[in-house]
């Protein structure tokens, strides 16, 4: 029975009319289960045409969909006698049609003509031949349906579609988007594409603006190559179309009202964009080069150097910032994404209309440097999404000096890694500027709608080498003996337009002429500069300048508003049901909040964020499980056990609080750290922290440490409050998990630049986060903080403590032991401390005092030196630490603690001594019973046992 029915719907309106829906659900089984459905449908289906000899299974059927659709809209004819062959011959064809238009769609990229010095090899594609799909010249005027094809019209010949998808996806323009699930997104970009065929007609006033601004672009280029030959300045000759391309996305995205657009690039092509984007101007840039300039700390090289402007568009005035950047190349991507966030955040606005980035990549570093890879995995996460990213590759095709494809990476392209969060990827030709121009107005038009990233690949070369005094011919001898006959983009393009009528040669000269002479002049050079800008778009910095490290923050506070602030922490809303070591743990901090219990390490810190909020400083917190607390000691994300919804208290301290924002973060610490200092630079008012989940896991972002946070302000003169909150000490966890590697931020300490705490007590956390964002000093706070500490029963604090307290660099001795007897006084810092203490404390040593120092720097001179002086008798100091003696504090702090001990009674000859592990290649021993016997023996040593 079902056979004769099957018969019967073949041989009536088999796949048209109202049999369309049941014939896409057989389609769909058939992919699964091929012989799940009846013999002559398995035979229909497996007469598609394959690509290179696939499974059936591999072939997107939405194709396949959109011709059931079409038939579906078509009369059902009669099929009798030696029609019936014709008919299905037809509609055979077309499905072949419409495959053909999906591998255009999914391959035409391959075979588009994008490298402006034809020397890529374009291997031939079968998929995009006529034959392939069964199909010839011969059929070119037949007419078929053209489904999802958007020529404007239902039918069309073969020759009119095949020549459409031709000039759509294999001209200047080669996209791919195929590889996007969301149907919506591709077809929104088919229909962009195909409805133009990727070349719209634009007018005379877009084609002369084009022009003007590759006139500035070149014309920089010359005059600085005149001025100053030789001289390293990493050129854009060769990729002179990415001027208008920025201009044009900068005006695109200030059309739809955006306020604010932060850019991110690495050298070349910096000092273009200065001038002919942002407006510096030139007569500065020159002052540069001849070194007229006055610096100000260490200063940095001119293609490292950041700006910022306001320019004018359509939607009204956008602020453009140009980042900073070391030679690190990739790792501004994150700093851009957190600079961004924190403006977005500024004006609450979470969709990320008000706030564009743009990040400039090399092809060969956006291949290969592994931070793009963790960007883009956190370019949709709550905690880091910026409402989609315009990336822009400069796509010189050669990476450094010598670096040719096959050595610079394993995929096709160096954008292919922008598939994994399926983004669209768009290869122009950067010798076709209007191609140029449409591709970026559909790439600001494609971040506006779907708020995702997307990708430019600016195809395009380098007319000099690496820089100006690299000779590339020796490695490249093919490739720079082609750009030695090439013309510029420039001259292309005039040529362009005056053989279609459009200009002149006379108007082409008499442009750069004028350009020349305003560089001459020292005039600005960016069209759509605001020479009065308005203020309010800037981030004012004014409160934070010119303090000296030590100024003073008062962080006590009235006790009854503290005690308010910690119940209103404590409450849990009924319907909350959190579990049960948490209700504990809450249980415990009501208690604690009542004084009926000491203070401990979690309590302590939460409260000194819910004390902030209240006082309406805004907290941001990220990392790996910070919700939680690696240690589980936090808290401060609540999981409902009903529903698994979270509640945040701190979220909820009074009515008028300032924001508080907490994620646990992707499991990244390079981008996820340098978002944070992009942040952290442009929310002054904020206290921002990321906490490693292991100290020592900061060694995957040691780059941020290295070029951002440690020396940022000395070379850029750019402040910055981030917090590192770096789990660190010995517990016998072995190598990994043990050292935060204090002794390389010690390293990079010097003028005041950076805060490098260890602090020992909950009321010492209390004070040293509060003083982080109530006084007015925006430097970076690195802090070695606890692990065992968080539940020692001894590492607690009173409410008084927090109240009326303050954060010491210096804690003297706590047991009640006579100061004049001392003869041995240890100085040391964090969980050691505790361990001296009760070791002491086990064999009655009163001669021995112990110190803590609770900032290793700024050092704190004066500090130490009063706590010694309360010790008269002192015949030995000596520094005691766990970590070995070639790492931890020892070599980078001795020389500061013994000025200090040398400054007293120097007749006695004071000298410092060293006690603690021998030293190591590894951080830590790792296994526990060789670390107790180190421990012990050290202990005992310093204690004299």
């Amino acid at each position: 029975m079902q056979k004769e029915s099957m018969e019967l719907l073949w041989k009536s309106s088999h796949i048209s009319g109202g049999n369309a829906a049941y014939v896409e659900a057989l389609y769909e089984t058939f992919l699964s289960d091929p012989n799940a459905v009846p013999e002559e449908w398995r035979d229909y289906f497996q007469q598609l045409p394959r690509a290179n000899d696939t499974a059936i299974s591999d072939i997107p059927h939405s194709p396949i969909r959109d011709h059931f659709a079409q038939l579906a809209k078509a009369p059902v004819r009669a099929i009798n006698g030696g029609g019936s062959s014709e008919v299905s011959a037809h509609e055979r064809k077309q499905v072949r049609v419409i495959q053909l238009v999906s591998a255009y769609r999914q391959r035409g990229h391959q075979e588009a003509q994008i490298d402006p010095l034809g020397l890529w090899e374009r291997h031939r594609v079968p998929d995009l031949e006529l034959q392939y799909h069964q199909l010839s010249e011969a059929d070119f005027d037949t007419t078929f349906q053209t489904g999802s094809l958007y020529i404007g019209k239902d039918q069309a010949t073969l020759r009119e579609i095949y020549q459409a998808v031709r000039d759509t996806y294999c001209r200047s323009v080669g996209a791919e988007f195929m590889h996007i699930v969301d149907t919506r997104e591709r077809a929104w970009i088919q229909q962009r594409m195909e409805g133009v065929r990727s070349k719209p007609d634009y007018g005379l006033e877009a084609r002369t603006h084009l022009l003007e601004r590759l006139t500035a672009a070149e014309g920089l280029e010359k005059s600085l190559g005149s001025k100053y030959p030789g001289t390293k300045r990493f050129g854009l000759e060769g990729g002179e179309s990415l001027i208008p391309m920025m201009d044009a996305m900068i005006q695109r995205s200030g059309s739809y009202g955006a306020k604010e657009m932060v850019i991110g690039m690495a050298h070349r092509g910096r000092l273009n964009m200065l001038v002919n984007i942002l407006g510096k101007n030139p007569s500065e840039l020159f002052d540069e080069f001849e070194g007229k300039v006055t610096y100000q700390g260490s200063a940095d090289v001119k293609y490292h150097q950041g700006f910022s402007s306001n320019v004018m568009t359509s939607g009204g005035e956008v602020h453009l910032a140009l980042a900073f950047n070391p030679s690190h190349l990739e790792i501004v991507s994150p700093v851009v994404e957190g600079s961004v966030r924190a403006r977005q955040d500024r004006r609450n606005d979470p969709e990320g209309n008000t706030v564009v980035p743009i990040v400039l990549h090399g092809d060969a570093a956006f291949a290969g440097q592994g931070v793009v890879m963790e960007t883009f995995q956190m370019s949709q996460t709550r905690a880091y999404k910026t409402g989609g990213t315009i990336h822009v590759v400069i796509n010189n095709q050669v990476g450094f000096t010598t670096s040719l494809q096959e050595d610079a990476r394993s995929t096709e392209y160096c954008t292919d890694v922008a598939k994994m969060v399926q983004a669209p990827i768009f290869h122009v030709n950067g010798d076709d500027p209007e191609a140029v121009l449409f591709v970026s107005q559909l790439a600001a038009d494609f971040r506006q709608e779907f708020k995702k990233d997307v990708v430019i690949d600016l195809v395009c070369y380098r007319r000099r080498g690496h820089n100006e005094a690299d000779e590339p011919s020796g490695t490249q001898p093919l490739m720079y003996r082609k750009i030695s006959k090439h013309k510029t983009t420039r001259d292309l393009y005039v040529n362009h337009l005056v053989e279609e009528g459009v200009i002149d040669k006379a108007f082409a000269d008499q442009m750069a002429a004028e350009y020349r002479q305003a560089l001459d002049d020292g005039q600005h050079v960016a069209k759509s500069l605001v020479k009065q800008p308005n203020t309010a778009l800037f981030v004012d910095w004014t409160p934070y300048l010119g303090h000296a490290w030590d100024v003073p923050g008062d962080t006590s506070m009235d006790a009854k508003v503290l005690k308010d602030v910690a119940a209103s922490m404590n409450q849990i809303p009924e319907g909350v049901s959190v579990q049960r070591q948490v209700a504990k743990i809450y249980e415990d901090r009501r208690k604690m909040a009542a004084g009926a219990m000491p203070v401990n390490w979690g309590f302590a810190e939460t409260l000194a964020y819910g004390t902030l909020l209240k006082a309406g400083h805004p907290v941001r917190i990220t990392g790996q499980d910070v919700g939680r607390g690696t240690f589980s000691h936090r808290h401060a994300v609540l999981h409902n056990q009903n529903d698994g919804s979270r509640y945040v208290p701190l979220q909820n301290v009074a009515e008028d609080q300032a924001p508080f924002a907490i994620y646990d973060s992707l499991l990244s610490e390079e981008a996820v750290l340098a978002f944070e200092y992009g942040y952290a630079t442009t929310q002054p008012n904020y206290l921002v922290i990321w906490e490693a989940q292991f100290g020592d896991f900061a060694n995957g972002a040691q780059v941020v440490v290295d070029q951002f946070i440690s020396s940022g302000e000395l070379k850029w003169g750019r402040l910055c409050g981030l917090t590192m909150l770096l789990p660190h000490g010995y517990e016998g966890q072995g190598p990994e998990h043990s050292s935060a590697r204090l002794e390389r931020f010690l390293q990079l300490c010097a003028e005041h630049n950076i805060q490098v705490c260890v602090p020992s007590t909950p009321a010492q956390v209390y004070h040293m986060l509060r003083r982080q964002v109530i006084r007015p000093l925006r430097r970076p706070l690195v802090v070695m903080s606890p692990k065992s500490l968080l539940r020692h029963k001894e590492a607690v604090s009173t409410l008084e403590e927090l109240s009326d307290g303050q954060f010491h660099s210096v804690l003297d001795e706590t047991d009640d032991i006579d100061k004049s007897k001392v003869t041995r006084l240890i100085l040391c810092s964090g969980k050691v401390y505790y361990d001296l203490r009760e070791a002491r404390r086990e064999h009655g040593k009163d001669s021995i005092a112990i110190v803590r120092l609770e900032q290793l720097y700024p050092f704190p001179y004066d500090d130490l030196r009063a706590v010694i002086a309360q010790y008269p008798n002192l015949k030995k100091v000596v520094w005691c630490q766990e970590e070995p003696r070639n790492q931890g504090a020892w070599y980078n702090s001795r020389h500061r603690m013994a000025r200090v001990i040398r400054s007293f009674k120097p007749e006695k000859n004071l000298l410092l001594g060293y006690e603690g592990r021998e030293p190591s290649a590894s951080p830590a021993a790792g296994y526990t019973a060789l670390h107790v016997e180190q421990q012990k023996k050290f202990i005992a040593q310093a204690l004299k046992l």
